[in-house]
């Protein structure tokens, strides 16, 4: 939106915002923020990358900048352009402002628009932040080159808040990074490290205009130290040559959510704390020479920045332990909800006072917890808890589908998905929240779908679909995961991500933002191909095959040890070439759809050929015909590599104990699909002409909530995460094939309703389309679809097609 309002500058102002305004009220917020290809990169910088003048800048540190605005008349609107290496958290006379910047790579370094204007006041106004480099300790997600820090005036009215020699900071050694300990539990982590505040050593009043006595503020220099020119760090946009690491562009996404909600009540005291049990809420001091835990448990899990507020008790030691679920003697989860002796085990904070009153700890990156442990250790002093916030974060979605299935269980499903979903949704998507906050292809492409169907807002997928595409490396395909700091290749998600442009082709209608991803298709392509064998099949390919997050004592994709191939992960190869040949047809070049016919058609001549068995009416997994899976086969009459005659009879093969057909036993030889992957077995089953069996699949997510999960987890058995979005899918499915919502042309021009209500009597729901929002209702018999009204489609019912218009919809049921 810069192009249409940046006439308005200077002494306009007002009027820019004005018309920003004016064009949401008339395209209406989907319109201007969702399906736009964001805003244009800033054209022109003054404003330099500062950092501390003598400090190390690549290793551990916070820093604490400001600088001091004098203001006459104050303007309705003050805009500042934002970022930092690693992180900033920005402040105007003490209140927080936002924090930022959103992560991405060097080449796509992100920074955040603020408007001071309704926090600024006559007079001095001081504008201050918190600045930090985790360097090697840094989250995986985080890249990084040095510590530096930028603000920008958005015109000449607001230049006076530019970085340069102007401002002044400070190291801050009483707010640092506590490595991670093991705390007797070791599982794979990536996210960030703790924090210790050193009461003592932290200055409290950093925010001031006037340094205190015996301050350790100078002004800042430049970050690049080893420039030498009078203009060394000259911030620039991407794609203009300059002498600076970071290419910056803007934020395409809103700010995350910072909001109140409870940190969470006293389930346990462990120790002597009379009235201990009403904390948070209420303060509580804990005596001298006293040791004691305060076990706090929340309803439900969060994504938060917690805040502990407590006064006196020089020495003592404050302990906060952030815990998915509580853990027995063997470290084993339980019923989510027990507490009884269990212990949280995971990462922590500490914080040690200095005898002053009313001081406060938060820390620098937001918190994952159901439960928090404060244990807290006094010397000579009492300590006052005084109390304990907490302030929710997330991507700040606006829920606008509903759905009443008449079932409580369902209902509980559904809504337990979204909450999953939404805590593992940032500034990027993440595949758990509290033990990696890693965007990964595999994941998000099931968290985008969930997205759209419970939002219609399609700026993180895009986020994410374009982040992959910058991480293809130059032999062709993505990283597994990106943004990452730690490279690391899965190839077979270099596929799912082409499903994901899919899925955004078929679900928005931007046709500009997929024909600018379509290149980088080809070139994951390109590499698969050369890994295709003459017969069709994909040879094994080099890293690391990840499918399914299943614990199997066999190989798994496996291989046929004669010629290596694989039937397995040649599904996915089928379905991206397919995927790449409907969107090729539409926007790219009949070149491409050539060359991706003639690999589809020998792949799916290989599959038929060579993975079939004909005695077991399965496909294998690998032409040696030794190892199957749910997987091969779900994915073969997902894509038709099965013909169509086979299907269902297949779909009873692998999962008719599951759906109540006695005449078929679970096959304890068949690999079967975790929860992440059963979101291809519900696209299977409704390929398949079997939706109408879906809901007795859930059978897993029934048991979740007798063992009192809030979220949903992981995998099977002693799951690591608890909070994992790609077991959320029920979420989307309860919408798309029970309530039989679904696009059914590219852009969703057009929809299908199919719904699919195995045993429910009732069901409504509301879903959000481009065009606005679709209300289905079924009960007694009857069916209503309520459509926008430049949204036309058909209504789908035991075979039978109904065209369906714009408007209200009466249909029969029976």
């Amino acid at each position: 939106m810069r192009d249409l309002v940046r006439p308005f500058e200077a002494g306009s102002r007002s009027m820019r915002v004005v018309v920003v305004a004016v064009l949401a009220a008339v395209m209406g917020t989907g319109a201007l923020g969702q399906n736009e290809s964001g805003p244009t990169p800033r054209s022109g910088w003054s404003a330099q990358w500062i950092s501390h003048p003598t400090a190390p800048l690549r290793e551990p540190i916070t820093l604490h900048f400001k600088k001091t605005l004098e203001i006459g008349t104050v303007p309705a609107h003050y805009l500042v352009e934002v970022s930092a290496d690693n992180r900033f958290v920005l402040y105007l006379n003490g209140e927080r402002v936002g924090d930022g910047p959103a992560r991405g790579d060097i080449t796509h370094w992100r920074y955040e628009t603020f408007d001071l204007g309704p926090m600024l006041k006559p007079g001095k106004n001081v504008l201050a932040a918190t600045v930090w480099n985790f360097a090697t300790y840094a989250p995986v997600a985080q890249i990084t080159d040095r510590t530096a820090f930028l603000v920008q005036g958005d015109t000449k009215a607001e230049e006076a808040a530019n970085t340069d020699a102007s401002w002044m900071v400070e190291e801050e050694p009483g707010q640092v990074l506590l490595a991670r300990k093991p705390n007797g539990l070791w599982v794979y982590y990536a996210a960030g490290p703790g924090e210790n505040l050193k009461a003592a050593e932290y200055d409290w009043d950093w925010m001031k205009a006037e340094d205190s006595a015996g301050s350790k503020w100078v002004p800042a220099g430049p970050a690049l130290r080893e420039d030498g020119s009078p203009h060394a760090g000259i911030a620039a946009s991407r794609e203009v040559t300059a002498d600076v690491p970071w290419a910056l562009v803007p934020d395409t996404l809103p700010h995350m959510a910072y909001t109140g909600e409870d940190a969470g009540r006293v389930v346990r005291v462990t120790g002597t704390l009379p009235y201990g049990e009403k904390f948070p809420a209420e303060a509580v001091t804990v005596p001298a020479h006293t040791t004691v835990h305060l076990m706090l448990q929340r309803s439900e899990l969060t994504t938060a920045y917690p805040k502990l507020w407590f006064s006196g008790g020089k020495g003592s030691e404050i302990t906060l332990t952030y815990a998915e679920a509580l853990y027995d003697k063997d470290k084993h989860k339980g019923n989510r909800n027990e507490v009884g002796t269990r212990q949280a085990l995971g990462y922590i904070d500490q914080v040690h006072p200095d005898g002053g009153q009313h001081r406060f700890f938060e820390p620098l990156w937001w918190r994952t917890w159901r439960y928090v442990d404060v244990a807290v250790e006094t010397q000579d002093e009492p300590l006052t808890l005084d109390r304990m916030e907490a302030y929710f974060t997330a991507y700040p979605f606006e829920t606008k589908a509903t759905l009443d299935t008449g079932d409580d269980d369902l209902q509980k499903i559904w809504k337990i998905g979204w909450h999953t979903a939404r805590l593992d949704a940032h500034e990027t998507y993440m595949d758990t929240p509290y033990y990696e906050q890693l965007q990964y292809a595999g994941d998000t492409r099931i968290q985008a779908m969930i997205t759209y169907a419970m939002t219609g807002d399609d700026r993180l997928p895009r986020q994410a679909i374009r982040a992959l595409n910058d991480s293809r490396v130059p032999a062709g395909i993505t990283s597994s995961r990106y943004p990452e700091s730690l490279t690391q290749m899965i190839p077979p998600f270099s596929l799912l991500w082409i499903g994901m442009l899919h899925d955004n082709y078929m679900y928005r209608p931007d046709t500009d933002f997929v024909k600018s991803i379509l290149p980088g298709t080809r070139t994951v392509l390109d590499w698969f191909a050369g890994y295709q064998h003459p017969d069709g099949l994909l040879g094994k390919t080099p890293w690391w095959n990840f499918i399914d997050w299943i614990e199997v004592d066999k190989e798994f994709p496996s291989y046929d040890k004669k010629n290596g191939e694989t039937c397995l992960v040649t599904m996915q190869y089928i379905s991206a070439l397919q995927d790449a040949i409907d969107m090729e047809t539409a926007l790219g070049s009949k070149e491409h759809v050539a060359i991706d016919r003639a690999r589809l058609d020998a792949a799916l001549k290989g599959e038929r050929d060579l993975c079939w068995d004909g005695s077991r009416k399965l496909m294998a997994d690998s032409p040696s015909k030794e190892i199957f899976s749910q997987h091969t086969n779900m994915l073969g009459v997902l894509y038709d590599v099965i013909p169509k005659s086979e299907q269902a009879g297949v779909m009873r093969r692998i999962v008719g104990h599951e759906l109540g057909d006695a005449s078929v036993k679970a096959d304890p030889d068949l690999i079967a699909a975790s929860y992440y992957f059963r979101y291809y077995l519900a696209r299977a089953l409704d390929h398949a002409g079997m939706a109408d069996e879906y809901l007795k699949t859930l059978g897993s997510w029934h048991e979740f909530l007798k063992e009192g999960f809030t979220t949903w987890p992981e995998q099977p058995g002693y799951t690591r995460s608890d909070s994992h979005a790609w077991s959320a899918h029920p979420t989307f499915d309860l919408l798309t094939l029970v309530a039989g919502i679904a696009p059914s042309s590219p852009g969703f021009k057009t929809v299908k309703i199919a719904p699919h209500l195995g045993e429910l009597k009732h069901l409504e729901a509301s879903f959000p389309a481009p065009q606005g929002m679709i209300h289905v209702k079924y009960a007694d018999g009857h069916a209503t679809v309520d459509l926008p009204a430049r949204l036309s489609g058909t209504f789908v019912w035991r075979n039978r097609e109904t065209k369906l218009h714009g408007g209200t919809n009466s249909l029969s049921l029976k």
